[in-house]
């Protein structure tokens, strides 16, 4: 379901409504058996859209710009996920934290980068980083996904990337559960 303008109206639907942090998951019930796998972008803040997404997931890529302000949003949203993890989802878990937009060109993209991979050490922060681009921020606009826009850029490499990642932790964590039985 890709969003668009009408979903933020959906924010403010959502205040008076019961059981407000698990619509997007009761919803999800009705589809799920037509998917083996359901991807949910959300934008970057902290409001009911994001928690709805966190109360329907099973597993959390946590996407933040190489920049100082989303890299000190990174803990509040880390708290948040941990308050959703306690009180609507125990199952959701942290696949890990995605560097995205990272200007290498700058010293202060490879700072931040370097600083949430120290601080953050505890919980996977993924091997790829996604780039800045201005080719990234076209696609948006025109409303194509990178792979349709500029499939043989350095964003679309990285997405590639990505996905290996994120496949060979999906490898790992199905061994893992064949040897706990």
């Amino acid at each position: 379901m890709p969003a668009d303008i009408q979903l933020s109206g959906m924010e403010v639907s959502l205040v008076n409504m019961i059981s407000r942090e698990t619509v997007l998951k009761q919803y999800l019930e009705t589809v799920k058996n037509q998917y083996t796998h359901i991807l949910i972008d959300c934008q970057p803040s902290l409001g009911m859209l994001t928690v709805n997404a966190l109360a329907a997931a099973n597993r959390l890529i946590v996407p933040v710009q190489a920049e100082y302000l989303p890299a000190k949003g990174l803990e509040q949203l880390l708290q948040t996920v941990g308050k959703v993890r306690r009180q609507i989802n125990p199952k959701l878990q942290i696949d890990g934290i995605l560097l995205a937009m990272v200007d290498k060109r700058t010293n202060f993209a490879r700072e931040t980068a370097s600083l949430v991979r120290d601080t953050y050490g505890k919980i996977n922060v993924f091997k790829t980083e996604i780039p800045f681009s201005v080719r990234a921020k076209e696609a948006s606009v025109s409303g194509k996904s990178i792979f349709s826009h500029d499939p043989k850029g350095k964003v679309a490499a990285a997405y590639r990337e990505l996905t290996k990642e994120v496949v060979n932790l999906e490898k790992q964590r199905e061994r893992h559960k064949t040897c706990v039985r």
